[in-house]
């Protein structure tokens, strides 16, 4: 009904002797008092089957759109600022970015990405079954884009396709139930996540958790191979990566599935099935915090108030893809912790890109690849505004930080997918 009445709207104003107009959203740090907000009003237009532009790099990243006085009401109601300009103005705006001089695109987008999160459900009591929240959800919620939650049961059931978009939870692909046991083992939400995983594993026609996990990663793999978009934080990072190297490989201890790791899984490891990284060592003590060492958290001396990593300034015209993921109104960001902290940029593959880094600590916090069709890109740390995120640490209110450029970030990759790609010039 709401998309009626807004076409109903824009036909009417089409008959109507208005001056034609478009709408700014501007993300410069002065000119938008919510950023994330903004985002959300950017894919409700796309969603209302209405084309925007995104102007890479002018004014922090801004969105425009044909004037609406729907439009204009509801970033009104959502707090987000705009400014109205006329189509003389907004055609002098595409001329200037687009000059060869300047760093400066516009992209086309075109359709409204349909989103899953990929996350583990609520019990029957309607309590998380793990006692973390994810970044990505709370800032979809709070910028209002819709999104449906899958498990593994609908990626094993093939229903990848039907989205555009995947966000890989807070979420351990080796079957370690998050190495917590030295922590978490006599704690009654571990034990009831660890019984509900291994029926669900067995349901599912697997012996182990970790074969179960192995099987959803190789499906992820094939949607992206496909053309899909995926997009991982924290331990969902690295935890993939080392699923599909170990590949045949029984990498878990006997507290994790019933019986002993193999003891030269090491040099069984197949680093040319990773997206992101090679020549990476296994932490063998099942007890500790930790998978591997592609994680830097455990040799990292940075006091947090010194924790910054910066994004890399790409070509808008000629890197489109990397500049439409690190667009922001400051190029340096806050660091933030979590279970996957930063990544070693020693097991870093060649060809992947390395969009933001901490480079006095030699460490990579926001990397991106393709893999034949598809895109993915991995974001190290739990929460951009909560530095230590704990177990059971109340969520974010991102109403306190509404101008967050760590969160900015997912946002980039969420609308990513609604880009018209421009043919290069030859």
């Amino acid at each position: 009904m709401k998309k009626f009445l807004i076409a109903l709207s824009m036909c009417l104003m089409a008959v109507m002797p208005l001056r034609a107009a478009y709408m700014l959203i501007p993300m410069d740090e002065s000119g938008q008092k919510d950023h994330m907000k903004a985002y959300g009003i950017t894919y409700w237009v796309l969603d209302q089957g209405i084309e925007a532009w995104w102007l890479l790099n002018y004014r922090g990243g801004s969105f425009a759109f044909h004037h609406n006085r729907l439009f204009e009401l509801e970033c009104l109601t959502r707090g987000v600022s705009f400014e109205i300009i006329p189509d003389g103005k907004f055609n002098q705006i595409l001329a200037e970015v687009e000059q060869p001089e300047v760093n400066m695109s516009a992209m086309k987008l075109e359709v409204a990405p349909k989103i899953a999160v990929y996350a583990p459900e609520f019990n029957n009591r309607g309590e998380r079954v793990q006692p973390w929240d994810d970044a990505v959800t709370l800032v979809l919620s709070y910028a209002e884009i819709p999104y449906e939650t899958i498990y593994d049961t609908e990626v094993l059931n093939d229903m990848l396709p039907k989205y555009d978009w995947l966000h890989l939870h807070h979420e351990d692909f080796t079957g370690q139930y998050g190495r917590f046991y030295r922590g978490g083992s006599t704690q009654a939400w571990y034990r009831e996540n660890q019984r509900r995983m291994e029926a669900l594993a067995s349901s599912l026609g697997f012996a182990k958790v970790s074969q179960l996990k192995l099987e959803v990663v190789k499906k992820i793999k094939e949607y992206v191979r496909g053309g899909g978009f995926m997009f991982a934080m924290c331990s969902a990072t690295d935890t993939y990566d080392i699923a599909l190297a170990a590949d045949g490989v029984d990498i878990c201890a006997n507290m994790y599935d019933g019986d002993a790791a193999d003891p030269n899984a090491q040099s069984k490891l197949d680093f040319s099935k990773t997206f992101a990284f090679k020549d990476f060592e296994l932490i063998p003590d099942p007890l500790v915090y930790e998978y591997s060492t592609i994680d830097h958290y455990l040799s990292r001396r940075i006091s947090p108030d010194q924790d910054y990593f910066t994004l890399f300034d790409f070509s808008a015209k000629w890197d489109p893809v990397p500049t439409m993921l690190t667009q922001n109104h400051t190029r340096t960001v806050k660091g933030f912790m979590g279970q996957t902290t930063a990544f070693k940029k020693q097991f870093i593959k060649s060809n992947v890109l390395i969009l933001g880094e901490n480079k006095p600590a030699d460490e990579a916090r926001y990397i991106h690849g393709t893999y034949d069709l598809g895109f993915w890109t991995f974001y190290s740390g739990h929460d951009p505004e909560d530095y230590r995120h704990l177990l059971n640490d109340p969520e974010t209110d991102l109403s306190l930080h509404p101008n967050s450029p760590g969160y900015r970030l997912i946002l980039n990759n969420i609308l990513f997918p609604a880009a018209k790609k421009k043919k290069r010039k030859t």
